[in-house]
């Protein structure tokens, strides 16, 4: 049983009675040097409802060994070593904060291409609402670099790197189970996003980051791209920022505003990424004509011996018709019912007539068969590709003009039509989620 605050006896292990207090009462031994700033940090703290919703106002010397390890479209990351560690809990018989040294590697998210405050305060705004939802990094507060005056984000260090990294390191251990698991909880993430309705618009493996082994997969950097409104030089053509092979075809060519729908296009391209373990066109320049060739329809080519349920989810999420693409909430039921199909039958040998039992039993014969028979490098590894110097991984500005109108691949509805007629009646239940 969780025992009851011990100054009021009403609030729990987080009370929501006295911490306020206790944060208010220290107001006036911390500034930022910007009223703005003190208040967004303030109020958080006041309506902080549990430990993930708090933030505080680091200064920059309780950071050391600081390097950089990361540069992105909108700033750079750096590696730091918080010397005091993230508050825990309320410490009574000392009457300050308990805090957790031991856990003090940070990494320091600096905007280095944002001017303007009400900017960054609406990154960090965003970051605060979906962290609190456990759908991303965990946030620790914002600090100054005394030199440069740009503020930074204290977020917490992902240990194992972003998926892009992790999959170019790990995939030939990673099995279907990890697979399923990984594509479920992606789903998840998003859906508790776009719950509180917001939209990622730049969401590619760069920015789902691993923060210790076996942990859940997290999602930061939020909405960098409605930090750029207008071009200046044609106010009737919408900026896109982005990584190209992410950007859904009609965002590409201005035909609509960023959707949820949108974030989904980006997840099917992920979903591809996770389950083959090759980047989308790896070995081709990421620019006009390769928008061009989206927008009339050109996918990454998935393998045909993927089992036929994973190939139809990732095709229906990339479909050039924005409303037949699923929503994060349906992926979710679907996806929970591959993988907890798959892991039952793995643990307790049940569902051996399940779908997604079959094809991954059949995919695996396959691939098991095709390293038996060949003594070449070629099935050696998924990983063996050359990366394009043009091939650009990280978000930029990306303005083409007169794209053509979006639509599908020549053959495309009547192969989706086809592996939905192939399937099994499946149809996910509501059970409960787990994460």
């Amino acid at each position: 049983m969780t025992e009851k605050c011990p100054e009021c006896g009403q609030g729990y292990s987080w009370c929501e009675f006295c911490y306020p207090k206790h944060f208010q009462d220290e107001f006036n031994n911390w500034t930022s040097g910007n009223d703005k700033v003190d208040k967004f940090i303030q109020d958080a703290q006041l309506n902080a409802k549990h430990l993930r919703a708090i933030i505080e106002w680091i200064p920059y010397d309780r950071f050391k060994d600081v390097k950089l390890i990361g540069k992105g479209g909108f700033g750079t990351i750096h590696y730091a070593r918080w010397i005091d560690g993230f508050i825990d809990k309320w410490n009574e018989k000392k009457q300050q904060w308990n805090r957790v040294p031991e856990k003090g590697k940070v990494a320091l998210k600096r905007f280095e291409n944002i001017v303007n405050l009400d900017d960054v305060l609406n990154e960090v705004s965003i970051h605060l609402k979906t962290h609190s939802k456990i759908a991303s990094i965990r946030f620790y507060g914002i600090t100054q670099d005394p030199e440069t005056h740009l503020y930074i984000m204290v977020l917490e260090f992902a240990e194992k790197g972003n998926l892009r990294e992790y999959i170019k390191i790990n995939f030939n251990n990673i099995n279907w189970k990890q697979k399923l698991y990984d594509l479920y909880i992606l789903s998840l993430r998003l859906m508790r996003i776009h719950e509180l309705d917001i939209i990622h618009r730049d969401f590619h493996p760069g920015n789902i980051l691993l923060s210790e082994l076996n942990d859940p997969m997290m999602i930061s950097d939020y909405g960098l791209s409605k930090l750029i409104e207008a071009n200046p030089h044609n106010p009737e053509q919408k900026n896109v920022v982005g990584v190209l092979p992410y950007i859904a075809p009609e965002v590409l060519n201005g035909d609509e505003e960023y959707t949820k729908a949108a974030d989904v296009y980006s997840f099917g391209i992920i979903a591809y990424e996770i389950v083959t373990g090759f980047p989308p066109y790896p070995d081709i320049p990421h620019d006009r004509i390769l928008a061009m060739k989206i927008c009339n329809g050109l996918r990454p080519k998935i393998p045909f011996h993927t089992p036929k349920l994973v190939t139809r989810t990732i095709m229906r999420c990339w479909d050039a018709r924005v409303t037949h693409r699923p929503t994060f909430k349906e992926l979710v039921k679907e996806l929970w019912k591959y993988y907890s199909d798959y892991r039952d039958y793995l643990e307790d040998e049940k569902n051996k007539d399940s779908e997604i039992v079959i094809q991954i039993k059949k995919t695996e014969e396959f691939l098991a068969n095709q390293e038996s028979t060949t003594t070449t490098t070629t099935t050696a590894t998924p990983l063996n590709y050359q990366t394009h110097p043009q091939a650009i991984y990280t978000s930029r500005l990306l303005n083409y003009s007169s794209l053509p109108k979006p639509k599908n691949e020549e053959n495309f509805e009547r192969k989706l039509e086809e592996l939905t007629k192939s399937m099994s009646d499946l149809c996910p239940s509501d059970s409960d989620l787990f994460i």
